[in-house]
């Protein structure tokens, strides 16, 4: 198989590190050479984080590379505008339509772009969720990334039960429920 590249980006407490962990360990699952890494920005919540999942036949290197990530998995609208350049021009952005100002937008140093979501359609195919919502609709806004999950895996080729098994295995055990449930709701989206 040739390698597949999964890039995910959001700010600091958003679960980036969670997310890929559960995709890391649903490609190790299938029996691929797995690679995940992560770069964080500011150490705090609020700053960009970023990590990568690579796996295949055989991966030499964590990292993806400018205009190769199949999957570019974003947390937040600006972190996706801000990383789209990795994303192939066949790859497809998986969206939760959220706004978290950054502390230059707090203070007034910069305004908050408009149209983003319509400005990135524009250069590649943009699955969006509000993902935080439904997780909230669940009675959990934590949960949101186990709903975009839920929506990646419908692009991947695992199946639903793998992916129900390493969400069990993966997050804090009075947790799982509630994650499958929040990973249902995306992956029928």
């Amino acid at each position: 198989m040739q390698t597949k590249n999964i890039m995910i980006v959001g700010v600091g407490g958003q679960g980036t590190l969670l997310t890929s962990r559960i995709l890391g360990g649903i490609a190790q699952l299938a029996g691929y050479d797995v690679k995940v890494s992560e770069v964080h920005g500011m150490a705090q919540r609020g700053g960009s984080v970023v990590t990568y999942v690579r796996y295949g036949d055989s991966v030499a290197e964590p990292l993806v590379e400018e205009g190769q990530a199949d999957i570019l998995i974003a947390f937040e609208r600006l972190e996706a505008m801000r990383y789209i350049h990795f994303l192939k021009k066949d790859g497809i952005l998986v969206l939760n339509d959220q706004r978290i100002d950054p502390v230059t937008v707090i203070t007034g140093a910069f305004e908050y772009p408009e149209d983003i979501v319509e400005k990135l359609k524009a250069r590649r195919t943009v699955v969006s969720i509000d993902a935080q919502s439904a997780a909230i609709g669940l009675g959990n806004a934590r949960v949101f990334n186990s709903v975009i999950i839920g929506l990646v895996a419908k692009n991947l080729e695992f199946s639903k039960d793998d992916w129900l098994g390493i969400i069990e295995k993966t997050v804090p055990a009075k947790m799982i429920d509630i994650n499958k449930e929040a990973f249902l709701l995306g992956y029928a989206v």
